[in-house]
Parts: C-alpha cells; structure tokens; sequence
C-alpha cells in the first residue's frame, strides 16, 4: 500500500469519527456548538483526503468550484437571517440532492462508453439519482411552501395518491429493469424524471404545517442519495457520511411526528393544514380578552414564577434579545423564569433553541416539555410569544380537532397567561386555539419585539 492511499484511509477514518462525534454533540444544546465545530472539521478533512485522490488529474475545476461555492456559501451564512433558516435548509437539501444525481448520471454515462457497468453499480446508481432528483424537487416545493410562493395548504386532487403510488412504483420498476440491463439509457432518464416528477407531486398534497417533517425527509433522502454515489464511486467515507445523515434523518423526522403525534402517512397523505380564511366569523363574535402592556405588566409584577414558550412569531419578530432582556428584568424582582422550548416550535427542529442561545439564554434554563409540563400548574405566569399549536388545549380535549393527540404544554393550568401576537388570525396550520378564548387569558397584539421592550419599560416605571 503506497504512502497516499495510506493517507487517504487515515483522513478518511478520521473525517468518519469526526462526523460521529459531531452527531453526538448536536444532541444537545449545550453541546452543539462543539458538535458542529467537530463537523465542520471532518468535512474539511475528508474534502482534503479526497483531493489527494490518485484518479484526480486536474484540479483547476475543483479549484474554481471551491472558490464560487465558498464565496456563495458565506454570502448565505452573512445574509440570510434566522426566520428564513428553514428554507435556507430546504435550498441546501434541494443542491445537495442534485449534486448527487448529476454525478450519478456522469457515472452512468462514463461507464456506459466503457461497457463496465455491472448489476450492482448500476442498482446503486439507480437509487442514487432517483432518491436525488426526488430530493431536488421536492426541498423546492418545501421551499416553496415555507416562503409562502406556493400556497400552504395542500394542493389535493381526486386519486392523488394513487397517482403518486403508481409513479413511485414506475420508478422501482424502471430501477429493477436496469439492474438487469444496464445499457438502457431510455429508461435510465425516464427514471430521473419520474424522480423529479415524484418530489412535486409528492410534497404539494402536504399542509404547511407539516414542513419541517418534509424537510427533515429530504435531508434522510439526500443523505441515502449520497451513500448510493459512496457505492457506485467506491468511495468509503461518501458512504459513510451518507450512512449517517440518512439515518439521523430519519430519526429526526420519527421524533417530529412523534411530538406531533402523527404517522408517516398521515403526514404524507392526510392533507392536513387545510387553509382556512384568515380571520373566520366565528373567531370575531367569540369573546377575548384584549389587554394593554400596562394589564400585562401589572400582571408580572404581582408573579414570582414566570415561563416563557417561544415560537416562530418570536422569530419573524426577532424577539429573542427582547425576550432575554425582559427575563432579566423579570429575575432581577426576585423572580423565577424558565423557558419552555416544545420539539415542533418555529419550522425547524431545535429552530427556538439556536435563536434562544444567539440571545446568550443559559442553556440550563431550557425545558423541554416533558420535564416543563407540571409545572405549569404551580406558575403565576406564562408569556407566549408567537406559539400556537404547541399551546392549544383541543389536542388534549377535542377529539374532532385537527391536532388532537398531539403533546402540548399545560399552559391554561397556570394562573395567568399571556400571548404575544400580532393578531388574532389563526397560527400557520389554520387551527383556531381555543386558549385565546379562555378567560385567565390577556391577548397582548401587536409586534412581539415591541410589546416586549414596552414591558420592560413598564417593569422599570413600577420598580
């Protein structure tokens, strides 16, 4: 074995523990900043590793792909702000789905003019550019939904999913002719596009509200699509990492419907979300209890406990060093605060945890909602800011509701609760809380970051 290839196994096996320890940190908030560090590290060995690769003859176009990707990669990072880290997600998923694919289909053709493809390179190509052209579309149709371009609510017909079934079907049958015979490049590309065709119609069925769970998949379908090209090139730590993003997908996305209390079929195929009009008759004639900073204030002082439930309105708000400032405000009366961060808040996973730990909130004052539900009970007080479905009561009590069974926290046990939110149009799977209707409930309107920052002056006036 000549010094290089020894080389190449070393960063190899390096780049993979590095990945593993990484996962192992992003298990944990006080422990993601490490993990993603080790991460980054790994890729950055791996990259290197491979470009000492003995097959590599020229290097100006990995260079020049280096550079522009680099360059587009740091304009993202510097831009893109945290209520759009969703899509910036579903964008990543979309290219690196792609990638996949398009290197599948130069294989495909490299070893079609060489008359070497076997049955089993041919089955892992397959899958590869499927499993990434069904990624590719289908991240944009997540995207599309996230940023509101294609409407969130799902978009059904008549025999939908017997359609998507058919096609799906079309797909592992055109995959199962090419393992027996390979030189068919017809069916290869219809089996590319049925893969593209299937990421459309497979996503645009599925509400809004269910997104993250979409985008979650993707990453498992990009990770799987990438451990297919690790076969099909022969490359151990492509199948590897791959290995490891599809699985940690997966269970990323069965812990989601878990905390949601839904299926993978009922996500893929229950069309739930169905939009509804923005502000129904029915939600205007019923009876709430509108209040002013100055009642929510009054309300705070009188507390000694206090917890905070964050969800994607204190995102769009940016309202999380409000949030801070006002806990600590809060602690400074002598106070108890604590934070309750629900699985499925915002519209990515671990989405309230980031934007809680840019604001400096110690990482020992995040609950999650099994070790935060009773106690609710013995709270004065719960500020909400910009949650909705992680607080409705009608997923414990109403079995006729759209979100019955799923976990929630027991925010009306406390004794008074207060909501941030800009208006009383229902949250973003159209599911009226029937917890703004409750009477120990103050609906505060208005943007969250300014009512918060009023509150904190209000504090301050009352000493």
């Amino acid at each position: 074995m000549s010094a290089q290839v020894t080389l190449l196994s070393l960063c190899y096996v390096v780049a993979a523990s590095l990945f593993i320890m990484c996962l192992r940190g992003l298990s944990g908030p006080d422990t993601a900043r490490r993990g993603l560090f080790l991460g980054e590290l790994g890729m950055l060995i791996a990259v290197i590793g491979t470009l000492l690769h003995k097959e590599i003859i020229r290097y100006d176009w990995i260079i020049a792909g280096l550079v522009v990707g680099s360059g587009i990669g740091v304009a993202i990072s510097g831009w893109i702000p945290m209520t759009k880290m969703p899509e910036r997600i579903a964008m990543s998923h979309a290219f690196g789905g792609l990638a996949s694919a398009l290197v599948g289909v130069a294989e495909y053709n490299r070893q079609i003019e060489a008359h070497s493809l076997s049955h089993f390179e041919m089955g892992a190509l397959g899958f590869e550019v499927f499993l990434g052209f069904l990624t590719f579309t289908a991240s944009w149709m997540a995207f599309g939904k996230l940023q509101g371009v294609i409407t969130g609510a799902p978009i059904t017909y008549k025999g939908q999913n017997f359609v998507n079934l058919l096609l799906f079907l079309g797909g592992i049958g055109g995959l199962v002719y090419l393992v027996l015979f390979p030189e068919n490049p017809m069916i290869f590309y219809g089996v590319c596009g049925i893969g593209l065709l299937v990421g459309i119609t497979g996503v645009l069925p599925i509400g809004g509200a269910d997104m993250p769970v979409v985008i979650s998949l993707n990453n498992s379908y990009a990770g799987l699509a990438a451990c297919a090209t690790g076969f099909a090139l022969g490359s151990q730590i492509l199948i590897i990492s791959g290995a490891l993003d599809g699985s940690s997908g997966l269970l990323l996305s069965i812990l989601m419907s878990k905390a949601m209390n839904r299926s993978f079929g009922n996500i893929l195929f229950g069309a739930f979300g169905t939009e509804i009009a923005p502000t129904t008759q029915a939600a205007i004639s019923k009876a709430y209890n509108e209040a002013t900073v100055e009642d929510a204030g009054a309300v705070l002082k009188a507390s000694q406990s206090v917890i905070f439930i964050p969800g994607y309105g204190m995102a769009v708000s940016q309202a999380q060093h409000a949030v801070r400032d006002l806990a600590a405000s809060l602690e400074r009366r002598g106070v108890e605060v604590k934070y309750a961060i629900h699985p499925v808040a915002g519209r990515m996973p671990g989405h309230m945890n980031v934007l809680l730990a840019e604001a400096n909130v110690p990482y020992d004052k995040l609950f999650d909602l099994d070790d935060i539900n009773d106690d609710f009970a013995r709270t004065d007080a719960v500020i909400i800011v910009g949650a909705n479905d992680v607080v409705n009561p009608a997923a414990k009590k109403d079995p006729a509701s759209p979100i019955y069974g799923m976990p929630v926290f027991n925010v009306e046990q406390s004794r008074s609760v207060i909501v941030l939110k800009r208006s009383m149009n229902p949250g973003f799977s159209g599911v009226e809380n029937e917890l703004f209707f409750q009477a120990n409930t103050m609906m505060v309107l208005g943007d969250a970051k300014k009512t918060l920052l009023s509150m904190i002056g209000e504090l301050k006036e009352g000493h």
